[in-house]
């Protein structure tokens, strides 16, 4: 039993909260902290009014600002911190669990917030030059922090969402129980859900419309290959969604893929659009709301991403009106006793079951849960080492487990379609 403080209460917090206090024997105390309190107490509500056994909390807290944070960790004394914030705050977050020595795990790596930033720009620019692609995210920031995290004795669990996270292990089981050796991985993210808008994004829309819009990039070769944005596209029969449009992106778990699974010698990202999404981004990147550098109006300055973010619908007001199910995996080709072998592994998750249990789309479901999977793993100890990690560097088999223990089951199809 051990008490947890997660910073963030949007979409993907509330899932991950939810199946925390449905687990008190791991997280028997809760603290959630946010910028807005009230958010945190509505939901502090919900979960006592659910009966949770879990003694629930809730705090005030600006992400940006190390010394609040330091300041909220020492108040609260946690044995972990789960960053489910912006992705622009993971580095506020770990120096403030580095200055307090408690365990940090997030979903997802850091972006900067501002790129136009003379000083994150020259750190960026060198990064490129040896990367040899262009990305606004990697994984290089916060693997900055291996050896002052293992100095320090405390750990951290990077990117244990859906993808990056369940896609990882599933590369790591992969690798554990069918084959010898990897050589090409094709990571598939299709959501064939409806939300009945003209145009909306199923999580954060300043994160997700900046993803999409950048450069796209897969790892050949011992290289990067870097592509236009939506250069390459490929059509996919997903089982129990059907066929769709799926288009290659850049994602951080090929970076650290790439490092950790040895011998690979391909791995790629793909994500399905529909035509309508695609139509609406790009003219919305045509006339600047895709900008994130400041723009002056009527005397002052707005971001025109930030702009944008506020008149989208919140991806977290989705789950009633959306229906139709995601599926989510990774094909696999290699070799198993000196024969090439392919397998995919999957989840299908439907949206409106998602809803029923916890008032939640799908997409929010999909990271949540794997978020509170990679915190229990560490709070009971499974996964414990000092250092900076990613989820596939540890022993896949109690995070397949626990995938279908919480509510996303998987399959493992011996038998499928290959992505040319």
């Amino acid at each position: 039993m051990g008490k947890i403080l997660i910073i963030g209460c949007g979409g993907v917090a509330s899932v991950a909260i939810q199946k925390c206090a449905k687990c008190a024997e791991t997280f028997s105390e809760i603290c959630i902290a946010s910028r807005t309190k009230s958010k945190c107490d509505a939901l502090k509500e919900k979960l006592e009014a659910a009966g949770t056994q879990a003694v629930i909390t809730t705090e005030s807290v600006d992400a940006d600002k190390v010394d609040e944070l330091i300041a909220l960790i020492q108040k609260v004394q946690p044995q972990v911190v789960l960053n489910l914030a912006l992705p622009y705050q993971d580095l506020t977050i770990m120096d403030a669990c580095l200055a307090c020595k408690v365990d940090y795990i997030d979903t997802a790596n850091y972006e900067a917030e501002d790129t136009e930033d003379p000083e994150w720009r020259a750190i960026y620019e060198k990064r490129c030059e040896e990367k040899g692609f262009t990305a606004y995210f990697d994984y290089s920031w916060q693997w900055a922090y291996k050896e002052r995290f293992a100095q320090a004795g405390i750990m951290a669990l990077l990117g244990t969402g859906f993808d990056p996270g369940v896609t990882s292990v599933f590369s790591a089981y992969a690798l554990k129980h069918y084959f010898d050796e990897i050589h090409y991985i094709d990571i598939l993210d299709c959501n064939g859900g409806d939300h009945g808008y003209p145009f909306a994004t199923n999580f954060n829309p300043e994160i997700n419309l900046r993803e999409v819009s950048a450069n796209g990039s897969y790892w050949e070769d011992g290289h990067w290959v870097e592509t236009k944005p939506m250069e390459i596209k490929r059509v996919y029969n997903f089982d129990q969604v059907g066929e769709k449009d799926m288009y290659l992106l850049h994602h951080e778990e090929i970076e650290s893929l790439a490092q950790n699974i040895p011998g690979v010698k391909r791995i790629r990202f793909f994500m399905t659009f529909g035509q309508s999404y695609l139509t609406h981004m790009k003219c919305l990147e045509n006339v600047g709301m895709l900008r994130t550098d400041p723009v002056m109006f009527e005397g002052r300055e707005i971001v025109p991403i930030q702009f944008l973010k506020a008149l989208l619908p919140d991806p977290a007001s989705l789950g009633p009106r959306t229906v139709g199910k995601t599926n989510i995996g990774c094909i696999f080709t290699g070799v198993k006793d000196g024969k090439e072998k392919s397998i995919y592994i999957y989840n299908v998750c439907d949206h409106q079951e998602c809803y029923k249990e916890l008032g939640s789309q799908a997409i929010s479901y999909t990271t949540g849960v794997p978020a509170m999977i990679g915190a229990k793993l560490v709070m009971d100890g499974v996964w414990k080492k000092a250092g900076v990690f990613n989820v596939e560097e540890f022993d896949p088999d109690p995070y397949m487990e626990a995938l279908n223990q919480y509510g996303l089951p998987w399959v493992v199809d011996e038998n499928p379609a290959l992505v040319e």
